[in-house]
């Protein structure tokens, strides 16, 4: 599956999740989100954060109801307890410590809590489904270099849910705490002291492979990039704002956002040209991808129509108080994203570092490896065995380089 295929998926259910504050909508979404990684995860390192995404949803909505309780705005309904109010000054007018806790201010903190929580579960589904490293090869010749710090940035998460289960696993054959106050403590320097050596060893690599490296360009294509990009970003945030803008007069909204697409792809064609990037096996755009962001649009779709036609039936009642409404084109719209896991071809479930898609050698094929494995071109079917060669000699200076997923020598990215 092509990694930009589930992130535009994930946009989809986020931009539904937004919408709405009816726990039952928001329920049932992270419900198919998750169902989706179940069914369609790798064994890689990433596969294993949308976990971690759960977790900090629920502490979300944990920690929104606390800071609702404290310091929400004290709305009436049926008051549940009574906390010490403290008496602020006049320039802190709307601020609250303390005072009656209601059921409506608990339940709307908790709906809104929910809301956060199914947007961060939409995004953590596609941090687990898709692979980073691929993930940056479909970046714009421009956008490499952030894409690489992008990337890295991705990675950190399930790197360190790698890390921390590796620790934790060494603690518990030792004999040691894993849980509680001391086994967090025992924990942290460890997985701190694996992410550092894992940043000094990515430095180390993609300065010995020329990251960074740029051809020469005249005054004039300098100008114009530079001209392009900072217009076509300012006619994006004025578009953007338009049309979401009710008020906005007609001639600022869409005419406006078109302009300023149009310039920022001059611009990223004219700065791509000085950056030296190839493209080795690029991933294939099929219909299962086209069914994947589809299914994804028609959730948000869906919502949005519900919104329009009826907008209490997205919302958590709490005036009177009742149970929310099942509104019935957005929980089909919703469910619909299950094909997700259908219609997509099942995961490799081999990872030696990268996937097979990801990285045409596996991991034996490092600077300074004694042997490397050569793998014919991926087919649409059962590829040919891997057969065992002889490594290249390696520069003595690079044999202790780690190779490093996502780039490769003058700053290009592989396979």
């Amino acid at each position: 599956m092509h990694p930009l295929a589930w992130w535009l998926w994930a946009v989809g259910m986020a931009a539904a999740a937004m919408r709405t504050t009816n726990p039952l909508v928001l329920g049932l979404l992270i419900v198919v989100v998750g169902w989706v990684v179940a069914a369609r995860r790798t064994d890689a390192p990433w596969g294993r954060s949308f976990s971690l995404a759960l977790r900090l949803g629920a502490f979300i909505v944990v920690l929104r109801v606390v800071l609702a309780a404290l310091f929400g705005l004290r709305i009436p309904g049926t008051v549940l307890f009574t906390l010490p109010a403290a008496e602020l000054p006049e320039w802190a007018a709307g601020v609250n410590i303390g005072g009656a806790v209601t059921v409506q201010m608990l339940l709307g903190a908790a709906a809104e809590g929910l809301r956060l929580a199914a947007i961060v579960a939409a995004f953590g589904a596609a941090n687990s489904l898709a692979n980073p490293y691929r993930l940056l090869r479909t970046m714009p010749s421009v956008l490499y270099e952030i894409g690489v710090a992008l990337t890295v940035a991705l990675a950190i998460v399930p790197q360190t849910v790698l890390t921390a289960g590796r620790v934790r696993e060494a603690r518990r054959l030792r004999g040691r705490a894993v849980r509680g106050l001391r086994g967090l403590r025992g924990l942290a320097m460890p997985v701190l002291e694996g992410a550092l050596e894992r940043s000094v060893d990515l430095a180390a690599s993609m300065d010995a492979r020329g990251y960074g490296r740029r051809r020469q360009a005249t005054g004039a294509a300098v100008v114009v990039s530079t001209v392009a990009l900072m217009v076509g970003i300012v006619g994006v945030g004025v578009g953007v704002y338009a049309v979401l803008d009710v008020g906005a007069p007609d001639v600022a909204g869409l005419p406006v956002l078109s302009v300023g697409v149009a310039l920022l792809a001059v611009g990223m064609v004219v700065s791509g040209r000085r950056v030296d990037r190839s493209r080795y096996r690029p991933d294939p755009w099929r219909m299962a991808e086209f069914a994947v962001v589809a299914l994804g649009m028609v959730s948000a779709v869906s919502v949005a129509v519900v919104g329009s036609v009826d907008p209490d039936a997205l919302t958590m009642p709490l005036y009177p108080l009742g149970w929310p409404a099942v509104p019935p084109l957005a929980v089909v719209g919703i469910t619909a994203s299950v094909l997700a896991g259908i219609v997509t071809p099942l995961p490799v479930m081999t990872y030696s570092g990268l996937d097979h898609a990801a990285a045409p050698a596996s991991r034996e094929a490092s600077v300074g490896s004694a042997t490397t494995a050569v793998r014919a071109p991926a087919a649409h079917g059962p590829g040919p065995a891997v057969h065992p060669a002889p490594a290249p000699a390696a520069h003595p200076t690079a044999a202790t380089i780690p190779a490093t997923p996502g780039v490769t020598a003058a700053g290009q990215v592989p396979a």
